[in-house]
């Protein structure tokens, strides 16, 4: 039998959309990500592994619901050793996806909150984007000779900080945790107007990662796309 595609994501919705013929999906948060899709690999073999989600914008103009397809992930834990994505997969996505922007992409511990934040890593790295996964696929595919792909969804832009409340919302396993988003409210009612710039943003995003998501697997079919690159 031959080997599936890992598709690795860090919240459960983006595991829902990323299912499919070919592919087994990882959602795991970061740290235990590691260790989960190794195990995932024990068990299943792999022929390519895919980080597919949401990213954070770090260059100015990156607005909610861009696809970016990742040239080079940087490991920011890692004094931002760099990872070349596999070149003809990614070719292969940018080919069906024409509007994606092939970025380096900064894979860091936690969110980037603030817009100063995040303007210094783009300033200083050169990424246009950040998520918490990417590096660790990275790093797990070259430790097994594998070729590699971040497929990434904007979810917010450069130039906005993101609201405390938004933080209060995300549960440790990637869930949304509705209290901890009212408690947050609750202690500051100013930062409604923001936390709902957010919801906006998020729901153009998950509509965005739907839609290609589907042209993926009917212009690619099965295993987004390995086949297509050779994988």
């Amino acid at each position: 039998m031959t080997p599936p595609i890992i598709v690795v994501t860090g919240m459960p919705f983006e595991a829902h959309i990323a299912r499919g013929d070919g592919v087994v999906v990882v959602c795991a948060q970061n740290n235990t990500l590691a260790s989960d899709l190794e195990a995932a690999m024990a068990r299943n073999g792999a022929r390519g592994l895919v980080s597919f989600g949401t990213a954070g914008g770090l260059r100015p103009g990156v607005t909610p619901g861009q696809w970016v397809i990742a040239q080079t992930v940087l490991d920011m834990p890692r004094q931002a050793h760099a990872y070349a994505s596999c070149v003809g997969w990614a070719d292969v996505l940018c080919r069906v996806m024409p509007d994606a922007l092939r970025v380096d992409l900064a894979g860091v511990t936690a969110p980037v909150v603030t817009a100063e934040d995040k303007a210094a890593l783009w300033r200083e790295r050169g990424a246009a984007v950040a998520d918490m996964e990417s590096h660790i696929v990275a790093r797990v595919a070259q430790a097994h000779g594998l070729p590699f792909v971040a497929a990434r969804v904007v979810i917010d832009p450069a130039e906005r900080s993101l609201p405390p409340a938004a933080l209060a919302g995300l549960r440790s396993d990637g869930s949304t945790d509705i209290l901890g988003v009212l408690r947050s409210l609750a202690a500051n009612p100013l930062q409604l107007p923001a936390l709902l710039r957010v919801g906006k943003d998020a729901s153009r995003a998950r509509q965005a990662m739907r839609h290609g998501r589907e042209i993926v697997a009917r212009e690619l079919g099965a295993g987004f796309g390995a086949v297509s690159a050779g994988i």
